[in-house]
Parts: C-alpha cells; sequence; structure tokens
C-alpha cells in the first residue's frame, strides 16, 4: 500500500473536530497518518481494516481510537441495510487539547492509560459503541462548551471501557520508527515556530538534508500538499483566530500572521475559509448570537 501523511489545521475556534461522511463501497489502497488522534465510527457497513500492522475483518458498527502516526486503511466491501447509508462519525484532536496540566492530574490515570494504548490503535464494541454512537450525535448539535463537555464525556466511556481490543502489536509504533514521520513532523514543527517571518523552500528542505526539487516531491507526496499550501493555511488560521478573539482588525491580523500585502492576505483568506475577512468575522458574529439561550 501507499502511505499519505495528512495534516490537519483545526478552525480557529476550535480545538478539535468532529464530522460525518458518507462511505463509498470502495477498496482503499492509501495508508494514511496523522499528528492528531483520531475516534472514527463507522455504521452500516462491513469490510476489512488495516491499523499498523494489524488486518482484520469488521462490521459496523466499528469503533476505534488511532493514535499519533498510526497508519490505517479500511475497505468498505459491503453495505449491511440497502435501505440506509453506510456513514462514519469522525473526531481529530491533539491528547493536550485541554492542556498538559489535565494530564498530569491524578485523575487523568485511565485518560493517559487510554492514550497509551491508542498508540497501537483499539477497537470497540458493545455498549461502548451504542454510547458512543449518541455522544457523537449530541456533539454535532453542540458548539463550544456543550460539545466540549460531551468530548470529555466520550473519553470518559471510552477510558472506562472493558469492550475494547488492541489491535496492532505492541512493537509498532509509526512514530517512533518511521523515518519519514519524523522528516514530516520536523517540517512542520519547524513551520508552526517561524510562519510569521518569511520561510524560504531551500532554508526547510535542509532541515531534513534534501534538495529543495526532492523536497518538494517528498513532501507533495507524503501531505499531497505543497510547502506554500501549508504555509498559507498556518498563516490565515492563526489571522483568523486573531480576528475571532478581537486581538486584531484585518490590517493588523494580515502583517501579524506573516503578510506583507493586504491584497494577498484578502486573497488567501478568501481561499481558506470560502469567505473574505470582514464577512467571516460577521458570520461567527451572527452564530455567537444565535447560540444565546
Amino acid at each position: 500500500m501507499k502511505h499519505l501523511y495528512e495534516s490537519f489545521i483545526f478552525p480557529a475556534d476550535q480545538s478539535f473536530t468532529v464530522r460525518t461522511d458518507v462511505l463509498e463501497m470502495k477498496k482503499y489502497n492509501t495508508f494514511k497518518s496523522h499528528v492528531n488522534y483520531e475516534i472514527a465510527l463507522l455504521e452500516n457497513c462491513s469490510g476489512k481494516r488495516f491499523i499498523g500492522d494489524h488486518i482484520g475483518n469488521f462490521e459496523g458498527p466499528e469503533l476505534v481510537l488511532l493514535g499519533s502516526y498510526l497508519p490505517h486503511c479500511w475497505q468498505y466491501q459491503q453495505v449491511q441495510d440497502t435501505t440506509q447509508v453506510p456513514m462514519a462519525y469522525v473526531v481529530h484532536f491533539l491528547p493536550d487539547f485541554l492542556g498538559k496540566e489535565l494530564l498530569a492530574k491524578p485523575e487523568a490515570r485511565e485518560l493517559n492509560q487510554l492514550f497509551s494504548r491508542a498508540a497501537r490503535g483499539i477497537s470497540f464494541s458493545g455498549e461502548t459503541a451504542v454510547y458512543a454512537r449518541f455522544i457523537l450525535q449530541q456533539m454535532l448539535c453542540e458548539t463550544g462548551l456543550g460539545r466540549m463537555a460531551w468530548m470529555m464525556q466520550l473519553l470518559h466511556v471510552l477510558a472506562r471501557s472493558k469492550h475494547f481490543k488492541v489491535l496492532s502489536s505492541r512493537f509498532f509504533n509509526l512514530g517512533e520508527t518511521s523515518a519519514d514521520g519524523q522528516k514530516i513532523n520536523r517540517v512542520f514543527d519547524y513551520i508552526y515556530k517561524n510562519f510569521k517571518d518569511e520561510i524560504t523552500l531551500p532554508e526547510v528542505a535542509n532541515l531534513i538534508h534534501m534538495s529543495p526539487s526532492g523536497f518538494c516531491r517528498f513532501f507533495k507526496l507524503k501531505t499531497n500538499k505543497t510547502l506554500i499550501d501549508v504555509i498559507k493555511e498556518i498563516r490565515i488560521n492563526y489571522a483568523a483566530k486573531l480576528l475571532l478573539e478581537g486581538m486584531a482588525n484585518v490590517s493588523e491580523a494580515c502583517y501579524t500572521c506573516g503578510y506583507n500585502n493586504i491584497s494577498n492576505f484578502n486573497k488567501h483568506f478568501k481561499e481558506v475559509k470560502g469567505l473574505a475577512p470582514r464577512n467571516f468575522i460577521r458570520q461567527y458574529q451572527i452564530h455567537g448570537d444565535d447560540t444565546a439561550i
């Protein structure tokens, strides 16, 4: 199988994401991995799963928790109920999305154990999958603190579950053993630390001891994006965060996040967010009014 490293840029007003996808009955042949943890609930389908060095059959509902850099792929082969659409609930998050201080608390012992097992992939069944489905549906209907509360409840259910199976062998951990994964991680770490300044292709390529042309091919193969695309997304998401928090106006956000041209900034903002900066702010102000009770 091919291997694709995915990068996720969380929205400026979210520390984790939850969504639903309609599943295609298709035999995917590309391993995917990413720094984020993933919770996936697959419904109304059966097929084959590939997680780390684990290969096995599954039947929905299929609930799994995947740790950072764990390669995974599902091959969807059959719909269980042809009157219903096969679908997935997907959550992406980092383990310290609530702050590293939480994981250092004694009350977080079970949560740390859960995240440790997740490095090999965990499959949940029985009442755990049923209750998780209910929680995921509530998360989709909530925003802000309400969604955060349900997220904590979901992690609590997974951490306390007795109906689980660890999938990959204890010796398999891509995050620790993959040279390519470590290179990509080094590049993203550098971009996050320096995106406010000018970043050139040669300096980034030199980080992982590649020529600029070789780096471009490598980076595109592993992330399905160009270096320019990634820098643009990181800068625009940082600008959006400043705008939503009222920390800067449009012009200030432009120059703070690394642009030196307001026209270019507006163009890129619309490409990433789908709206011009001022319309983006207005949209969230309207949504904010609607959530008041």
